[in-house]
């Protein structure tokens, strides 16, 4: 495989926005759908389609993939602890499979055997306490959790969880519609019913919250979520099937998601894959990627222009306040702005 870096500068968009690209770097990962990304101190982690999973230093110019077997099995959901790497597939049978980052030896945490098993997107908040999440089997999005370090998962019961109506359930986009701030988990759903729900106790109980956000057709509602704080948030997403209507697609709160605002209507990105708050930003700094490519807001989302044309990232993580990282269609690339 031929791994080519590609790096050059786009000075030009300085005069229409208020960063400058500084530099763009491009590692080719041929036959890949990269979904996920996860850093640590010396990687960054990646997964997706393929049964594969990869680790990549741009700093080192270094790039490693491992195939885990002949399959096609997609790994479209990835969490990183001191340790390990884990990554869980979306289909029958489900596998949630834990790597040492060391040695790269795997073990299987959990398995699901269910027609209708779909995951979609997984998290740790610390070494010890992770949650994943994906469509519903029964009458509830499924819920797997664990408490100690990823070496046990318990499904939480349909007992436990808010009911979902027909037609909803979640979207494998980019490893973004869960997320943990202290105890509180905050999960969202899409498609004919894009709901918030919310845990403030590890998932003993839940919360249920309406977005305004577009639903009611199957590829529709919230395909990403992001939380600065335990406040201020966002979904975004649209219709997946009308990729340039950019209205009803982007919606923020400032409660905790009991009340959402719909923001830039008929502005900015159109379908979005994913949407991340810059660190150190006091929530007010956004970048998003998607079908119209990647955008950005300093505003909270108020308004939107337009910093790189690319339409072929499904998913971006920050390094910094400088420094992003964007993955999908056969490449994984580091931008610097300023």
């Amino acid at each position: 495989m031929k791994n080519l870096i590609i790096v050059c500068s786009f000075l030009f968009f300085s005069c229409k926005s208020d960063y400058k690209v500084i530099s763009v770097a491009t590692k080719n990962i041929d036959k890949m759908s990269i979904r996920t990304l996860n850093m640590d101190l010396d990687n960054l982690w990646f997964t997706g389609s393929g049964s594969k999973f990869g680790k990549i230093s741009f700093e080192n110019d270094s790039l490693e993939i491992i195939q885990i077997d002949d399959s096609k099995t997609e790994y479209r959901s990835s969490a990183i602890t001191t340790n390990n790497f884990f990554i869980l597939s979306i289909e029958n049978p489900a596998r949630l499979i834990k790597i040492n980052k060391q040695t790269n030896m795997l073990e299987v945490v959990y398995k699901e055997k269910n027609e209708k098993v779909f995951y979609d997107s997984m998290i740790f908040k610390n070494d010890d306490f992770g949650v994943a999440i994906g469509d519903p089997t029964e009458d509830c999005l499924s819920v797997i959790i664990t408490e100690n370090k990823g070496d046990n998962w318990v499904k939480i019961p349909c007992d436990n969880l808010p009911k979902i109506v027909e037609g909803e359930a979640a979207f494998a986009a980019s490893n973004t519609n869960v997320k943990v701030i202290g105890k509180t988990i905050f999960v969202v759903s899409g498609g004919k019913k894009s709901r918030l729900f919310k845990s403030i106790d590890k998932g003993k109980t839940w919360q249920v919250y309406e977005t305004p956000i577009v639903q009611g057709e199957a590829m529709t509602g919230a395909f990403t979520m992001d939380f600065y704080n335990d406040k201020i948030g966002i979904i975004a997403g649209g219709n997946y099937e009308k990729p340039t209507e950019n209205f009803n697609n982007k919606a923020m709160t400032f409660d905790g998601g009991k009340t959402w605002k719909l923001m830039a209507q008929n502005e900015g990105f159109g379908y979005a894959s994913c949407v991340q708050f810059m660190p150190e930003s006091k929530g007010k700094v956004l970048f998003s990627c998607g079908a119209t490519g990647v955008f950005y807001s300093k505003n909270g989302g108020n308004t939107w222009k337009k910093i790189l044309e690319d339409v072929d990232f499904y998913t971006l993580r920050f390094k910094d306040s400088n420094t992003l990282y964007l993955a999908g269609k056969n490449k994984i690339t580091k931008l610097v702005i300023e």
